[in-house]
C-alpha cells in the first residue's frame, strides 16, 4: 500500500475497513463511495416503522453521523413491526432505546438524539446540521414541514410512507450534479386530505413486514444520494403493494402552482402547519379545539363509575380495535354511528370514546348536529389515556 492510501485509508481503523469489506469490493462503490457515508450526516425524523430499519441499515452500511427525532415512548404494540426495540425497551424514550440499539450494531457511528416533537419553531435549526433527511412520519402536519424546510435548506428528503398493505417511497427536493432541483412533496400532494379522512395506522392497521420493505428501500436512496452511486429515485412515486406482490412507478413533476418553487411562491419560511393540516402535529387523531364538543376526563369518567351512576358508555373505535382493547362499551363505529341513532340513550349521560379521542369527538358533533342530541359527552384521551392512567391492565396502543 502506498503512502497516499493509507492516509486516505485512515479515516478508518483496520476493524472498520473489515466491517465494510463487502461494500468495497463492490467495483462501482468501494473505498471512495465509503468514505462519503463516513462522511454524512443524516437526520430520520421518527423511530416507528419506517425509521427502524432506515436507522439499522443506515447505521450497518457506516453512514458517520445519524440524528433521530422522536417524542415517543416504546410501547408493546410497536414491537410487531419496529425491530430496532425488543421487550426490555417498554415504557423508554424510543431515541434512547434506538440510539443503544445503533451502537450496539456499530459502535464507529455517531448518534445525536433529539427528544422532542419537529415543529415549526424548532425545525430549521435542527434539520441545518445534517446533509439528508429521511422522513418516517405518519401524519401530515409533519410531512408538509419536513418538505418545507428541506426546500428552504437545499436538503434532499427520502420520504416513505405506508398503510395496510401498500407503501410509497420517493426523493423530492434532489439537486442534481448541475443544480437542477428535483420536484418536492408539495409538487405531488398540493394540498393535504381532510382531517379523518385518512385513518392513521392504528385504525386501520399494518402489515408488519411491509415497514421493514419500504424503510429498507428509503435507506437504499439515502446511501445512493450520499455516496453518489446509482440514480435517486427523484421525479418518481414507487408504488408497492404487498398483497399482490405488485409494482407500479409514477412520475412527478413540478407544480407551477407550488407555493414554495412555483412560478409564484408565496412561502418563504415554515407556516402554521397544525392550522394548514387541521390537526395538531404528531398527533394521528384529534379535535378542532373551537368546536366546544362536551367532554369529561378519565377521572370523571372513573368517578362516575366508582360512584354507580346511570350513564351510556359508546365505543366508535373499529372491530379489530375492540379486540385489542376495550372497556366494555357498547361498539358502534363512527363510520355507521348516524344508522344507530336508536341505539344511543337520550334519557341519560352519554360518553363517547374511541383511541385517543378524534374519532369520537366527531361522532358527538355529527350526532349533535344531525339528531340535536344534547346528552353525549366525547371521552378526552380515550382508551389509550384510561389505559395509561386508570386501568393498566389494559394495552395501549
Amino acid at each position: 500500500m502506498t503512502t497516499t492510501q493509507n492516509n486516505n485509508d485512515r479515516l478508518f481503523g483496520d476493524k472498520e475497513l473489515a466491517r465494510y469489506s463487502r461494500h468495497l469490493s463492490i467495483k462501482e462503490f468501494g473505498l471512495e463511495a465509503q468514505k462519503k457515508l463516513k462522511r454524512s450526516k443524516v437526520l430520520v425524523i421518527g423511530t416507528g416503522g419506517l425509521g427502524s430499519p432506515v436507522l439499522s441499515y443506515l447505521a450497518a452500511a457506516g453512514v458517520g453521523t445519524l440524528g433521530i427525532v422522536d417524542f415517543d415512548k416504546v410501547e408493546a404494540t410497536n414491537l410487531h413491526r419496529q425491530l430496532l426495540f425488543g421487550e426490555s425497551d417498554i415504557g423508554k424514550p424510543k431515541v434512547e432505546a434506538a440510539k443503544r440499539r445503533i451502537l450496539d450494531t456499530n459502535p464507529h457511528v455517531h448518534v445525536n438524539i433529539h427528544e422532542t416533537l419537529l415543529t415549526s419553531d424548532n425545525a430549521m435549526d435542527i434539520i441545518a446540521n445534517y446533509d439528508l433527511v429521511i422522513d418516517g412520519t405518519d401524519n401530515f402536519p409533519t410531512r408538509y414541514l419536513v418538505n418545507d424546510v428541506c426546500v428552504f435548506q437545499d436538503k434532499p428528503n427520502v420520504y416513505g410512507s405506508i398503510f395496510q398493505f401498500e407503501g410509497q417511497v420517493s426523493v423530492f427536493n434532489y439537486i442534481d450534479g448541475e443544480g437542477n432541483r428535483g420536484p418536492n412533496y408539495r409538487d405531488l400532494f398540493p394540498d393535504p386530505p381532510p382531517p379523518g379522512l385518512v385513518p392513521s395506522c392504528a385504525e386501520a392497521g399494518v402489515l408488519g413486514v411491509l415497514p421493514g420493505i419500504i424503510g429498507s428501500m428509503q435507506a437504499s436512496e439515502a446511501i445512493k444520494i450520499l455516496s453518489g452511486v446509482g440514480e435517486p429515485l427523484t421525479g418518481k412515486l414507487f408504488l408497492f403493494d404487498a398483497l399482490t406482490f405488485s409494482t407500479k412507478t409514477v412520475n412527478v413533476k413540478h407544480n407551477t402552482d407550488n407555493p414554495l418553487t412555483g412560478d409564484n411562491p408565496t412561502i418563504f419560511e415554515p407556516i402554521d402547519y397544525e392550522q394548514f393540516c387541521g390537526m395538531p402535529l404528531g398527533q394521528e387523531e384529534s379535535n378542532d379545539e373551537n368546536s366546544e364538543i362536551p367532554e369529561v376526563d378519565i377521572y370523571q369518567l372513573k368517578e362516575m363509575m366508582d360512584k354507580g351512576e346511570d350513564f351510556q358508555l359508546i365505543d366508535v373505535r373499529e372491530p379489530h380495535e375492540y379486540e385489542i382493547s376495550n372497556m366494555d362499551g357498547e361498539l358502534l363505529p363512527v363510520g355507521e354511528i348516524l344508522e344507530h341513532k336508536d341505539k344511543i340513550a337520550t334519557d341519560k349521560t352519554v360518553v363517547i370514546h374511541c383511541r385517543t379521542g378524534g374519532r369520537s369527538g366527531d361522532a358527538v358533533k355529527q350526532l349533535r348536529e344531525a339528531y340535536g342530541f344534547d346528552n353525549l359527552y366525547n371521552l378526552k384521551g380515550g382508551i389509550n389515556a384510561w389505559a395509561k392512567e386508570v386501568d393498566d391492565s389494559l394495552p395501549v396502543y
